[in-house]
């Protein structure tokens, strides 16, 4: 596939699934925005939104990064008017920035609701009133947004398999991811006279990134997956738009397996 003269913009993307999206995008051909808050990196969670860059320019590709905090709409606005400033258009936008939660509901605080909701829903809801007019302009374009199986899933299937504990998923995560997916649904419909396709990616299976890592170390990763069919999934559906594939929500290591990609 290629995405040559395509600009991606990756959430999330200084590590972890965001970061191996953005560097299969670019492999592509597609000029890749790297967006997140890290620039400098911290033990537990190494990678930043410049090493990312560095990367993909290692291998021949065109990125740049852009800081940007999700949880405040001017930093997202200025993330998508410095992709036009630089690259002149917004063909792919990918809403991958989220942060997970496992706290049980008489523990949660609101402040813990109000996060989860504000990166994992707010943000892409924002991120995609900036990047839609511009794709209706452009003819058409393609906004991915990322769930989890705990959108349909109570209990978390990253813990090692001999613990006693049964973890349940955060009510926040699961409502938020379950939000996200409605909320693509609707969007597809909405903006697909516009030619702007609009679909729902996610994994089978927990994958290993450095975040997951850090949030569950007693995790048994023995059957967890890579982030490589995410990457092909996505670079898939960074291609497609309202005349294609549109308003589902694909699971990973099905559309790679279906595709042959």
């Amino acid at each position: 596939m290629s995405l040559a003269g395509k600009v991606a913009i990756v959430t999330g993307a200084s590590r972890g699934i965001g970061k191996a999206m953005a560097m299969g995008l670019a492999a592509a051909g597609a000029h890749v925005v790297v967006a997140a808050r890290s620039e400098e990196s911290r033990p537990m969670l190494p990678g930043t939104i410049h090493s990312t860059v560095g990367e993909i320019e290692d291998a021949g590709g065109k990125a740049l990064a852009v800081p940007t905090n999700v949880r405040d709409e001017d930093s997202i606005r200025h993330m998508v008017d410095r992709t036009l400033d630089e690259f002149g258009a917004v063909d792919v936008l990918i809403n991958n920035a989220a942060i997970g939660s496992y706290t049980p509901f008489l523990e949660m605080t609101v402040k813990e609701w109000d996060l989860v909701m504000s990166i994992d829903l707010r943000a892409p809801f924002i991120a995609c009133k900036a990047a839609a007019p511009i794709m209706i302009e452009q003819g058409g374009g393609s906004i991915i947004n990322i769930s989890s199986h705990a959108a349909t899933n109570i209990f978390s299937s990253t813990l090692s398999a001999d613990s006693e504990e049964i973890a349940l998923i955060g009510q926040n995560y699961g409502a938020a991811k379950v939000g996200l997916e409605r909320f693509s649904w609707g969007l597809a419909l909405e903006l697909g006279p516009h030619n702007i396709a609009v679909n729902v990616l996610k994994p089978l299976r927990p994958v290993i990134t450095e975040g997951f890592l850090a949030q569950r170390p007693d995790a048994d990763v023995s059957t967890w997956a890579t982030p490589a069919d995410m990457v092909k999934a996505a670079t898939y559906l960074a291609d497609q738009d309202a005349k294609g594939l549109t308003g589902v929500t694909v699971m990973a290591e099905e559309l790679v397996r279906r595709l042959g990609l």
